[in-house]
């Protein structure tokens, strides 16, 4: 059996999401529609979008205070959607994609995970004239990966430690297939963005640093460009939600000297540096 899980979709035509953003700026050129799929084979343990790691709708208690009074409110996470249905979603910013430059952004979870019905979207925005781009960890089965490449104009690539005990130990995967993916992009000549989660306590230290810029000095690429992206502790509260073990309890924010310390190291071996996505 392969090791990498895919979503079982009730109808071949359907995709699980769980959000909608609308005029993003942080995942992407331009203005966008960010569309989160649910469903990740990773378990990091700084997830900010927790909602997305099930692969299945979940159900969840809200409360809310009216009054002085409390009630609590039963809410599905996650719907199954058509193409058609997210094409009309995605045509209602077309003004903002084609006056900003952007378009539309998969995200997640893992948009890999369903990977059939993300090739159906891609392609109807394609004809469409819609600017795609994939937000992605990169593991998945290197044959399907190849066989997406020419479904996206950009592609998010996270990159979030080299060494691969530690990498199994935060994430729950190792790291080979990302770096093969990762090459598959090179090679195929396709636009990419390096992000780099940056996690205080866990991939912040000068081991791992001094580890990511050997690697992406070694990357063969003109369009040099990382984004950092810092750790932020506003998903707790979604956590317990979701009934989920929340394992950054001891870990602080960086704060914006250490970021810009990262981001002048960075820049030193010739890529272009952004904090936030």
């Amino acid at each position: 059996m392969s090791e990498f899980k895919c979503i079982i979709k009730p109808m071949s035509a359907s995709g699980l999401i769980f959000d909608i953003k609308r005029f993003s700026v942080n995942d992407g050129p331009g203005i966008r529609t960010t569309i989160f799929f649910k469903g990740c084979p990773l378990s990091c343990w700084w997830c900010h979008n927790p909602e997305g790691l099930s692969g299945s709708i979940e159900e969840v208690v809200l409360t809310e205070k009216l009054d002085g009074l409390e009630y609590k409110q039963r809410k599905d996470v996650g719907r199954y959607v058509s193409v058609d249905d997210l094409i009309r979603e995605i045509e209602k910013e077309r003004i903002f994609y084609e006056t900003s430059k952007g378009g539309v952004t998969f995200s997640g979870g893992e948009p890999l995970m369903q990977h059939e019905f993300l090739v159906r979207l891609a392609d109807e925005c394609k004809l469409h004239g819609i600017h795609t781009c994939l937000d992605t960890s990169g593991y998945v089965s290197p044959d399907i990966f190849k066989s997406i490449l020419s479904r996206f104009d950009l592609f998010l690539y996270d990159i979030k430690m080299l060494d691969d005990n530690k990498h199994l130990q935060y994430t729950g995967v190792s790291t080979g297939t990302i770096i093969t993916n990762l090459h598959a992009l090179l090679e195929a000549g396709k636009e990419f963005i390096i992000r780099f989660p940056v996690i205080p306590g866990i991939n912040d230290d000068s081991e791992n640093i001094s580890h990511m810029k050997n690697f992406l000095k070694s990357l063969n690429h003109e369009a040099k460009e990382l984004h950092l992206l810092p750790y932020h502790a506003y998903a707790k509260n979604k956590y317990k939600r979701f009934g989920r073990k929340f394992r950054m309890e001891k870990n602080t924010e960086l704060n914006e000297k250490d970021l810009n310390v990262l981001k002048e190291e960075f820049e030193q071996i010739g890529y272009k540096v952004k904090i936030g996505g």
